[in-house]
């Protein structure tokens, strides 16, 4: 067994600067960080004693260790905290509509299909296309000229030829002429929330009637 100058055998000398090295094992607290310091200040080399630098330098190595694991703690209680703070809220969506740019929407039995414009600029011609899941366009409603900003629409779910579209899924684009030229413009439609859960990385996704997941990021207007 190889001894140390002051007789304790190396099993047995380890400074907390050894010991910290094994933090990967387990914690060392703060009544086992003193037991382990008066240890070594007893049992150190007469000849060879602990400088005051390396002393202090291990309590403050020890302290910061210690501090940043309080912070981390206190920072995922305040997360968790927020997370069910925020699906608690988001419940009360259930049941209610929101706008977002899904480019889909559903039409029930005897319903309408809402949504907005987002016209960039002012508009001298403003069309919205509904579309079948074949891709024919079953309705051409045309909105006139318009401000910037959101324009309002609804399509009531009858087709071109005036007959009553099947309830079901369908596609809405639109149009609008902006200096002359026709150019596609984003379209807000309106969906009804049926359920909210929370996503692996901590936020919400809302179950969307006729459209499935939605990131709450991506919801424009809570109706």
């Amino acid at each position: 067994m190889i001894e140390t100058e002051n007789g304790l055998s190396a099993a047995e000398f380890r400074t907390v600067r050894d010991l910290k090295a094994e933090g990967s094992r387990k914690d060392l607290g703060q009544e086992q960080f003193l037991e382990l310091m008066t240890a070594q200040l007893q049992n150190q080399d007469p000849f060879k004693p602990m400088e005051s630098g390396d002393f202090l330098g291990q309590i403050a190595q020890f302290s910061t260790v210690e501090g940043i694991g309080d912070l981390n703690d206190s920072f995922s209680g305040l997360s968790q905290s927020l997370v069910s703070n925020q699906a608690l809220q988001a419940t009360n969506l259930v049941g209610r509509q929101v706008l977002a740019p899904t480019g889909v929407a559903a039409l029930s039995q005897g319903g309408n299909i809402r949504g907005n414009v987002e016209l960039p600029a002012a508009s001298g011609e403003v069309v919205v296309n509904v579309y079948d899941q074949a891709g024919q366009v079953v309705r051409r409603l045309e909105l006139g000229s318009q401000a910037a900003g959101p324009v309002a629409f609804q399509w009531d779910g009858l087709k071109n030829d005036g007959q009553f579209a099947s309830p079901g899924s369908y596609f809405i684009s639109a149009e609008a002429s902006i200096d002359g030229q026709f150019e596609s413009v984003e379209t807000l439609l309106a969906s009804e929330v049926r359920s909210v859960t929370l996503s692996n990385s901590g936020g919400l996704l809302l179950d969307l009637d006729g459209i499935g997941s939605l990131d709450f990021s991506e919801v424009r207007q809570i109706l």
